[in-house]
Order: C-alpha cells, then structure tokens, then sequence
C-alpha cells in the first residue's frame, strides 16, 4: 500500500509540477520566499495589536513565536529521521521535472507547509470573532504550498502533510494558550 502511494505522489508530482511555464518562474521563486510576505505578517500584527489589550497581543505574539521554533524543530527532526530526498535531487525523477531550485535538505514534510499554515491559522483561530475576512488570509499558504511543487522541491504529500501538521500545531498551541495563558491575563 505504501508503494502505490509512493508511486502515486511521485506520478502526481510529476505532472504537476511539469504543468509549469517558463514565463511563470519569476512569479513562483518570488512567492516561495518569506521577504514578499512581509507585509501580510506586519498587517497582521497590526490587526492583532488593535483587537487586543496590549498585555494579551503580546502574549499571542509570543505564544505564536513559540509555537513557529517548536513547528521548525519538529519539522527538521521527522526530516532528518525519514531522509526522504527531494525530487529535484532524485537522478531518476529530475529528468522529467521542471527544478527551479536546488535545495539539498530532505523532502519530507514541508518546512514551508508547516510554518506557513500553523501562523496561518493560529492568527485566524485568535481573530475570527474580530475580523471575519482575515481567513483570505490563507491565501498566502496555499500558494507558498504550490511554489514548493511548481519549484521541483516537494512532492504533493511533503506539502499535504506538512499543511496539516501546520493546522494541528496551531490548534494545539491555540488551545494552550486559551487555557493556560488567557485566564492570568484577563
């Protein structure tokens, strides 16, 4: 069963990412970096800082950073234990894909993936009731998730995966917090 999956991820991987075009590239290696999304993050910030007292958006704040080593950490360890390669490091896959980066770590799961959907949500579970439309904000995940496959870096479980260890770290450490840390705030 784990082979066809295998087989599975490496076939879709490869269509996906070959359904890219040149033109497109500047756009994709753009989007995959942290830089352009400075100003999604600073808006945030700021919409964190006028929902909330002063004490508590620092405590979410801090709560959050938190939360980003521990998702970084957990996600540089399962990397490390399962060494899957990437596919652009992969002699026999890179023939057939479109690499636009070359990085040398392992594949599994997205480093990306996870960081960008644990901020994601854990800024949405704290904002929803204040400002309903921050969950366009999710925007910014899933095209940082499809820059990684565009790019040749991941195959689609690596970002699947990483996505949902991302929402799951979120809703643990929202949860944390609600129950930990809140109730000596207020």
């Amino acid at each position: 069963m784990l082979d066809g999956i295998l087989q599975w991820d490496r076939d879709t991987f490869i269509y996906l990412n070959n359904l890219g075009e040149e033109h497109y590239d500047v756009f994709w290696s753009t989007v995959t970096k942290y830089p352009p999304w400075i100003p999604l993050f600073l808006a945030l910030l700021i919409l964190i800082f006028l929902k909330f007292s002063k004490r508590e958006a620092i405590s979410i704040v801090l709560t959050l950073l938190v939360m980003v080593v521990s998702v970084e950490t957990v996600t540089n360890l399962v990397k490390n234990i399962v060494a899957r390669p990437r596919p652009n490091n992969t002699e026999e896959i890179r023939a057939m894909i479109r690499v636009i980066r070359n990085p040398s770590s392992y594949s599994f799961f997205s480093g990306h993936a996870a960081l960008s959907f644990s901020i994601m949500t854990f800024v949405v579970l704290n904002l929803r009731k204040y400002v309903p439309w921050v969950v366009l904000g999710f925007i910014w995940p899933m095209l940082f998730v499809m820059s990684r496959i565009y790019l040749g870096v991941h195959y689609p479980l690596d970002v699947f995966v990483g996505a949902i260890f991302g929402v799951l770290s979120a809703y643990l450490f929202y949860k944390l917090y609600r129950f930990l840390i809140l109730p000596y705030l207020r």
